[in-house]
């Protein structure tokens, strides 16, 4: 067997661009123009070769026909251990696949409750995020792995049959990936089948060494499950495939689920005239055909955009599909008025807290107060609130209101509206300052509220309007 690289090495992001920094092009450039040169020139460093190893994974053999779909995590079904290796997989060495270890198959004659060890070969199509896949347990990462049969009408037609299996990894960073195995060719099956034994629980041949021989024929993967926008933004779903010589693409489609309601929001079929134009949702059609990219571009994103998004990829004979959540997340506007109140003794005077323009529902309001004595903030509990309202953008607002009595108020004294939400990095803190007691443009007994001066641009305050 070949060896697998088991040294931790650099993990490839999805979707990364590396590139040199403007600053540092106009410095190089600049010594290039007025320096003369100091010895002969440095070739170029050439590019890292590529060696091919082999990367082994735990995983379930889950015992159930998905018929065409990716399996659904979760349900009832019998799990039994399994382990895919990749055979073969082509990484970019940086100097760090020297020391491997190799994967030595049990010898052992397996039996119906020994682990069932897949052997994928990858010549045909090329394996995404396999330096991900290699470096996961030296990077901390968790790879979840299962195996399922994999049985489609057209596939089973015929006087034989060919095994099929779908693989899903899913990474904790959120990449995901699904691989189509097809077993022996049909033919060979029957050959095989009088010269190899058969799998105790799968009945299908195996190789001397006990394992099933299969080649990945189709493989798709996202880089995330899992995103989040404001609004109006702009964001991209990320989704790719490549297919086997022998395949072509059939269709691909995007649907959009939420709450109970699903919609298709985009969908291809090869030999059409092509989809037709929607405002805010970009396929690139010659990409997709060229390169595999079927990833889908939304623009202006607003909260009915918000749900989950499955891309389906469909060939005659397969189908894989990716599901991504999409959030959308808009941090609150956060205003105390009036700005500017005079306080009559004995008088109850009202401070209120807008909050505005926040999404999604759950915010957190609370008050404090400080005096100059004071060594940290005292919480406040007398506060009160309106019912939250809801504006046509699908954003919420909320009103808190917080009394003060001159017979009980302690002054000068700062009071305090901080506001939390999953949008923002730290909450937001607006105040207003309690000013003593003493005359004002010639009136007795009245003192102001006024407020703080407006905080630094390091503060994540919003001064907006409401």
């Amino acid at each position: 067997m070949a060896g697998v690289l088991v040294l931790c090495g650099a993990l490839v992001l999805c979707g990364e661009l590396l590139a040199a920094a403007p600053g540092e092009r106009g410095v190089h450039a600049f010594s290039w123009f007025f320096s003369l040169p100091k010895g002969p020139a440095k070739a170029p460093k050439p590019a890292p070769p590529f060696h091919r190893v082999d990367i082994p994974l735990g995983c379930s053999y889950v015992e159930e026909d998905v018929r065409g779909l990716l399996h659904a995590s979760g349900s009832s079904s019998s799990k039994h251990p399994a382990t895919l290796m990749l055979r073969g997989i082509s990484i970019r060495d940086d100097g760090n696949l020297d020391d491997v270890t190799e994967y030595k198959v049990p010898h052992e004659n397996p039996d119906s409750s020994s682990p069932i060890v897949f052997e994928a070969s990858a010549h045909l199509v090329s394996i995404p995020h396999a330096e991900s896949l290699l470096h996961a347990d030296c990077d901390g990462e968790e790879v979840n792995c299962e195996i399922s049969p994999y049985s489609s009408q057209r596939a089973s037609e015929g006087p034989c049959h060919t095994s099929w299996f779908m693989a899903t990894l899913r990474l904790s960073s959120g990449i995901s990936i699904a691989l189509v195995l097809r077993g022996p060719h049909c033919g060979s099956q029957e050959k095989a089948e009088h010269d190899a034994t058969l799998h105790p629980k799968l009945r299908i041949p195996m190789s001397k060494e006990g394992t099933l021989l299969t080649t990945v024929e189709f493989q798709s993967s996202s880089c995330n499950t899992s995103l989040r926008t404001h609004l109006g933004g702009s964001v991209t779903l990320n989704c790719r495939f490549a297919l086997a010589p022998s395949s072509s693409l059939s269709s691909l489609e995007w649907r959009r689920q939420h709450r109970g309601s699903g919609r298709s929001v985009f969908r291809y079929q090869v030999g059409s005239t092509g989809p037709a134009a929607q405002p805010k949702v970009h396929m690139d059609v010659a990409e997709l055909l060229g390169s595999g990219d079927a990833s889908l571009s939304l623009q202006g994103v607003s909260v009915g955009d918000e749900g989950t998004y499955i891309c389906l990829v469909s060939t005659l004979l397969h189908q894989a599909q990716h599901i991504i959540q999409l959030h959308v997340a808009e941090p609150p506007r956060v205003r105390v008025i009036p700005a500017v109140v005079s306080f009559e003794r004995d008088v109850m005077t009202t401070l209120t807290c807008n909050i505005a323009g926040y999404y999604p529902l759950d915010v957190s309001v609370s008050w404090t107060q400080k005096t100059p004595e004071d060594d940290a903030e005292i919480p406040l509990s007398n506060a009160r609130f309106s019912s939250h309202r809801q504006s046509q953008d699908g954003t919420y607002s909320i009103t808190s209101y917080l009394s003060i009595s001159s017979a009980t108020a302690r002054a000068p004294a700062t009071y305090s509206c901080h506001v939390s939400h999953m949008a923002l990095a730290e909450p937001i803190s607006v105040s207003a300052h309690l000013k003593a007691p003493g005359r004002c443009q010639g009136q007795r007994g009245k003192f102001y509220i006024l407020p703080r001066p407006p905080p630094t641009s390091s503060t994540h305050y919003r001064d907006q309007n409401l």
